[in-house]
């Protein structure tokens, strides 16, 4: 059924790891560039990956297993996508009048909590047709 909770919330990961970025700056460089999303080819591989990620997962809700599995690959790479963009967030010189970090530095976390908020409605959905299993 594409009507549970966890299709909204992998839904707006489609959305925060697919859409958003190629409207948001990522982060502008200490000579005054803005950075976008389509400047560094790995950052469009990863925010691209974990969007076929949240979608492959919408659509795979008669298997909740592989669904939970999708759902736990999704989380490693946006924390892998976090991670370098906290890497690339310590060497950028920021002052304390303007910040050189831009919102679309922190999508990746976006992601992590819709898809988190995902896995624990699968993992209750799962839980109870376990339960109703138990009772034939």
């Amino acid at each position: 059924m594409l009507q549970r909770i966890q299709s909204i919330y992998l839904l707006i990961a489609v959305i925060a790891s697919g859409v958003l970025p190629l409207f948001l700056p990522l982060y502008t460089l200490e000579n005054g560039e803005v950075v976008t999303l389509y400047d560094n080819i790995a950052y469009v591989m990863l925010f691209v990956f974990s969007a076929t990620l949240s979608i492959i997962g919408i659509f795979t809700y008669k298997n909740r297993k592989k669904q939970f599995v999708l759902g736990r690959l999704n989380l490693v790479l946006n924390l892998i996508l976090l991670g370098l963009f906290v890497y690339k967030s310590l060497n950028l010189s920021g002052d304390a009048d303007v910040s050189e970090k831009g919102i679309g530095m922190f999508l990746p976390i976006v992601s992590i909590v819709f898809i988190s908020l995902a896995n624990r409605a699968i993992k209750k959905d799962e839980d109870l047709v376990k339960s109703a299993d138990r009772l034939r």
